[in-house]
């Protein structure tokens, strides 16, 4: 088989599996709760939501279903699908296997963008939140790219981690000013839950927002799955190939800042799923894009859900931020990785 027949074939072959997957663990995540409900009653919630079925069901269970779980589960899904490609992004463009957009500031300039929109009260609806979030997401990537920029004393790796750490304090305490300065109390607790990572207060229309738009942004990063392979080698290398580094990088992070926007503007800010699943999926499948990406998407769906799961039914009878459950597993993760690319 040909070199181009053999980079079709493998993603073809992890295809056949993904969905399969993807859908048992969507099943699980709506099944799973401190109210446990069964496969086949998600089933019949479906059938009759979906194609009418008229299937007699216990009208708390449907509502349960169709109403709470599922757009939570399906936002997870997105929201961990969409936070991995964006962290698989900006390590492959600055060739940093610890950028992410939370360590970067893109998270924390979101959180105030949308946090400002909130208070402020311009406009309603998840998507003014969105546009929000993205303004402030691009302004924070702005400062930290400025700041690197100038420390020219610096090797380059340090400069855009320390550059990301100063504008991440920088947005994180405009926030807490924000807060402070014009919200109450109720808003401010409300908030800062939020900030966490949240998703008790998604719906059908933040499924309408997330899904859409990590599926671009999927496709985007599959379509450059070649330019994001010559990056690995550095911009030089890349324009050698006949790259268009400057659109190609203000592309895909472009598209990184506004995948992060739109799900830090619904859930709020979740750290570690950028950082670790890229390294982990890295490590089982190599560094060619056309397998990376679309499993690093899959991989961060199936963290968040099981996250997702484990907010709910950790403490019987409270829900704990999602940002919270993904430190506590992501931290130690990403200290083995760490320990064992240190070995290798």
């Amino acid at each position: 088989m040909s070199r181009a027949g053999h980079a079709l074939a493998v993603p073809v072959g992890h295809g056949l599996w993904v969905v399969p997957l993807l859908c048992l663990a969507l099943a699980a995540g709506v099944a799973i709760g401190e109210t446990p409900i069964s496969l086949p009653v998600v089933g019949q919630v479906l059938a009759n939501k979906l194609w009418a079925a008229g299937y007699p069901l216990d009208p708390i269970d449907e509502g349960i279903v169709w109403n709470y779980r599922l757009t939570r589960t399906i936002v997870a899904a997105a929201c961990g699908a969409g936070l991995a490609i964006s962290g698989l992004i900006l390590q492959s463009l600055l060739r940093n296997p610890l950028a992410e957009p939370y360590l970067l500031g893109i998270s924390a300039g979101a959180s105030t963008g949308a946090v400002l929109v909130a208070l402020a009260g311009l406009g309603a609806g998840a998507l003014s939140l969105s546009m929000g979030a993205f303004a402030g997401a691009i302004a924070a990537f702005l400062l930290v790219a400025a700041l690197a920029h100038s420390a020219r004393g610096m090797a380059g790796s340090g400069q855009i981690i320390l550059a990301g750490i100063a504008g991440s304090q920088l947005f994180n305490a405009l926030t807490a000013f924000l807060i402070t300065k014009s919200a109450s109390a109720e808003q401010a607790r409300g908030i800062m839950f939020w900030l966490l990572g949240n998703l008790s207060g998604v719906r059908w229309h933040s499924v309408m927002l997330a899904v859409p738009v990590v599926l671009v942004g999927l496709a985007v990063c599959l379509w450059h799955r070649r330019a994001l392979d010559a990056f690995t080698f550095g911009a030089d290398s890349a324009a050698s190939l006949g790259i268009p580094v400057r659109r190609v990088r203000f592309v895909l992070i472009g598209c990184a800042a506004l995948v992060t926007a739109v799900m830090v503007s619904m859930v709020g800010s979740i750290g570690f799923v950028g950082l670790v699943i890229p390294h982990a999926v890295r490590l089982l499948v190599g560094v060619r894009h056309a397998r990376l990406v679309p499993l690093s998407a899959l991989a961060g769906a199936l963290f968040l859900i099981a996250a997702d799961v484990l907010s709910r039914t950790l403490i019987k009878g409270q829900v704990l931020p999602i940002g919270v459950i993904t430190a506590l597993v992501g931290a130690p993760v990403f200290a083995l990785i760490l320990i064992r690319g240190g070995r290798r």
